[in-house]
């Protein structure tokens, strides 16, 4: 099997894999409040009012509900239509829909949410970004996919965005993801040819995670970066 041959076949495991999880409400990567990182570092962004943010593999994330409350307009990735419809039924919201192929677009006021891979996503649909949001997009990818991830986050990318990325760390051998560990050297191994890799904190959190400690994990921390992309 080649590499791009290996490639397609992960990525068609992933996907499946993501769906099903969905479809039998096996979620517990769903965060209920809004995420605390999210709150503290966004500022260090300097996003400009009204700009559009991008959130990669947002499932139905309380995050975009916070992003547009915050004036900010959001275009979410989600490769389950079941998890689109319920960001927008948990929301209050009532959103159209419409064939945008290859996707399916879900939009309401504040928000596009396009129904299908993100790898399929084109910088013409991407232009108006200005941040990104990724707390469980990294994390949610095998090794044999962040390469291409990282990529093709790049490529959609204009010069000097920037994005707050949320990572996890710990020792893969106690635990197999998802969500998977990310070491800040594979970080820049990602990222640092196309973007700027600063981190902007870090945190023990085994304890606010014991289905990880149950699953045999003896430590856990988050690390926020933010990446800005090269001119």
């Amino acid at each position: 099997m080649d590499k791009l041959t290996s490639v397609i076949w992960v990525c068609a495991m992933n996907r499946e894999f993501w769906l099903e999880r969905w479809a039998h409400g096996e979620i517990g990567f769903h965060q209920a409040d809004i995420n605390s990182y999210l709150q503290r570092y966004w500022s260090a962004l300097e996003v400009p009012a009204g700009a559009s943010v991008l959130v990669p593999l947002c499932g139905k994330s309380r995050d975009m509900a916070w992003l547009i409350a915050q004036g900010y307009t959001v275009l979410g990735v989600e490769i389950s239509r079941q998890a689109a419809e319920q960001f927008f039924s948990d929301n209050g919201v009532q959103a159209s829909h419409e064939p945008c192929p290859p996707f399916i677009r879900y939009y309401a006021s504040g928000i596009d949410l396009l129904v299908g891979d993100i790898f399929d996503l084109e910088a013409d649909t991407a232009r108006s970004v200005e941040a990104v949001y990724d707390r469980a997009s990294l994390v949610a990818l095998p090794s044999t996919m962040r390469v291409s991830y990282a990529e093709h986050l790049a490529d959609l990318l204009r010069p000097g965005t920037r994005v707050l990325l949320i990572a996890f760390e710990y020792d893969q051998n106690q635990m197999q993801g998802p969500p998977f560990a990310v070491l800040e050297a594979e970080m820049h191994d990602l990222y640092a040819d196309t973007f700027e890799v600063e981190v902007l904190g870090a945190a023990d959190v085994l304890d606010n995670y014991p289905r990880f400690r149950e699953r045999g994990l003896s430590w856990l921390t988050e690390r926020v970066y933010r990446l800005t992309r090269r001119r």
